[in-house]
């Protein structure tokens, strides 16, 4: 599914695609299926990483990488190096990534440089967290697909969605294919996005 998605948002000239693969809840999942889901980038990378390479597709990942297992990170690491020259579609795994916590440790940090004096609260913007932010340098997403007939956020993005248009499908990630991102895509052309305006 990750690479049905990737391809076919390449295809349709997206730049940007930012995937939930691993929520900083999910750890509260069987140590069974957590093991598995934590084995999954390192057997997709070394299956597909060829590929997404040929495709100018470079590889990003947000999250609190020193909780993964070592076999996780290298995978990553790798692929961000490997790809890091590309400059296709970016395809950014939010990998133990929460978007509470993402705020939270942005909120950290702007603390410490007030508290430091290299900072003023007068000079706290929107921009400037924006660049604090893991999706620092990505552009705030235009649609948000949410599978398998849920209809919540889950803690994904919470800053970066303010203004996002939503869509919601019953089918199942795995299952999710070049049509369903079609069937999206079209649908949030027909939408009209007034970010409060008229």
């Amino acid at each position: 599914a990750v690479k049905r998605a990737a391809i076919a948002a390449d295809e349709l000239g997206i730049e940007f695609l930012t995937m939930y693969a691993f929520s900083t809840e999910n750890w509260k999942r069987p140590k069974e299926e957590v093991d598995f889901l934590m084995r999954l980038p390192e057997e997709f990378l070394a299956i597909e990483l060829d590929e997404l390479i040929e495709k100018n597709v470079r590889v990003r990942v947000m999250g609190d990488s020193e909780a993964l297992p070592s076999y996780t990170r290298k995978a990553m690491d790798e692929a961000v190096l490997r790809t890091q020259h590309n400059t296709g579609l970016i395809l950014n795994f939010a990998l133990n990534y929460g978007g509470r916590k993402e705020i939270e440790d942005c909120m950290r940090s702007l603390g410490e440089d007030i508290a430091a004096g290299q900072l003023s609260p007068e000079q706290i913007t929107a921009e400037l967290i924006d660049s604090r932010l893991l999706s620092g340098g990505l552009p705030d997403p235009d649609l948000l697909i949410r599978t398998s007939g849920e209809m919540r956020l889950s803690n994904f993005m919470l800053w970066q969605l303010a203004y996002s248009e939503l869509w919601f499908t019953d089918i199942y990630w795995p299952e999710f294919g070049k049509e369903h991102l079609l069937q999206a895509v079209a649908e949030y052309q027909r939408r009209t996005r007034r970010y409060g305006g008229r």
